[in-house]
């Protein structure tokens, strides 16, 4: 029987770290473990992760893949499924883990998993969001966690298997909480390029915020189907050109040396 341990990163997530944990346990649990690693709630997170059996830690944020990471290390198990704290287990894809904690992993080091997106109350099915595979379930021992910004994402060394069923992903419920979500990851997303070197003269920033958003929008509403989203397929598209918008202008920006605004590191929602 795989042993597996559950790690989910926190910073008040009060709102939405029970339904995660909910999702992991039922009559045949699917984590042996679960830890919780906070990096300084001041809201219930804390006592809602000790009030469902999670073990929990403190630990500073170090960015999305370093935080990961250290959580990783301090678990129990060399298996780890890492979730989102707005993320939870369908039971289709629980099934699917049990299986393999029965089978084994076989030759994998890691397994991918469909996730879904829940936008403004609907599931989004299209618009470029869904399959969105991500590989959460994966031996430490072969894997970690790279990238410093806005596209961590688990590496290993070896085969990896796909599990079927989804991986729930709660976003946002309102556009105000999508307008400060973008604000941040356009930050986070201009940084990135910026550290890069991927700077940008007045004349190529004015090509990309002319006719990058027209394009994105275009691309994820007619060619990744965002219409059979219904009005909220729209409004993505929408979204999708707006990033495309803010994060050159605050990479120009940047280059001018200019403050740019939304520069949280630690984060309360994920798109």
């Amino acid at each position: 029987m795989l042993e597996i341990s559950a790690v989910i990163i926190t910073l008040n997530e009060e709102r939405r770290l029970a339904r995660a944990l909910e999702s992991l346990s039922g009559s045949s649990p699917v984590a042996d473990e679960v830890l919780v690693v906070d990096c300084g709630s001041t809201d219930r997170t804390v006592e809602i992760a000790e009030r469902r059996g999670a073990r929990v830690l403190s630990h500073p944020w170090e960015g999305y893949a370093r935080q990961k990471n250290f959580a990783a290390s301090q678990a129990k198990y060399d298996w780890v499924l890492s979730l989102d704290a707005d993320e939870a287990l369908s039971p289709e894809l629980a099934e699917s883990l049990r299986r393999v904690k029965r089978e084994g992993p076989g030759e994998a080091a890691g397994f991918r998993m469909a996730r879904a997106a829940r936008y403004l109350g609907r599931w989004i099915r299209h618009s470029g969001w869904y399959p969105d595979w991500k590989l959460r379930l994966y031996d430490r021992r072969r894997g970690s966690w790279v990238g410093d910004y806005v596209h961590e994402r688990v590496e290993v060394e070896g085969p990896t298997g796909r599990l079927a069923g989804d991986l729930e992903h709660y976003t946002c419920d309102s556009l105000d909480e999508h307008l400060r979500t973008l604000d941040r990851y356009t930050t986070l997303g201009a940084q990135e390029e910026f550290e890069l070197g991927r700077r940008t003269g007045a004349l190529s920033t004015l090509a990309w915020m002319l006719l990058g958003p027209p394009w994105k929008f275009i691309e994820t509403y007619v060619f990744r189907q965002g219409f059979r989203d219904g009005f909220e397929g729209f409004v993505i598209a929408v979204m999708a050109g707006c990033y495309v918008f803010r994060k050159y202008a605050k990479l120009w920006r940047m280059g001018r040396r200019e403050p740019v605004t939304g520069n949280r590191e630690q984060k309360n929602e994920r798109l």
